[in-house]
């Protein structure tokens, strides 16, 4: 099971996101629910980095299933409102994910 957490601040923005485990959805090399969600994390990273101008902290497992992301504290409000927006857009594709898959990946906010 792929666990996602996100955590948002007093205004409701996602400051970071968390994902541990691993979905076993299929043999390693074919997982297509671990791909996916993968994809999405780092592209969202990626997103955050090249379009907020932003060098988010990220915290990554020796040998896979843990990422951790979190967002400086100290951002412009230019870079707070792009990185919001692909936050919650890399949210939403993980809730699609979810939905059909909610036996392989878990999401909770805090």
């Amino acid at each position: 099971m792929i666990y996602v957490t996100i955590t948002r601040n007093q205004d409701n923005n996602i400051i970071a996101f968390e994902l541990s485990g691993h979905a076993g959805s299929g043999p390693y090399g074919y997982d297509l629910v671990c791909a996916a969600v993968s994809a999405v994390a780092f592209g969202m990273t990626n997103a955050v980095i090249k379009h907020s101008e932003i060098e988010p902290i990220v915290d990554q497992g020796g040998e896979g299933g843990y990422l951790k992301v979190e967002l400086p504290e100290q951002l412009t409000e230019a870079q707070a409102q792009k990185a919001a927006l692909l936050l919650e857009g890399m949210l939403t594709s993980l809730e699609t994910i979810e939905r059909d898959y909610s036996q392989h990946i878990s999401i909770s906010e805090k």
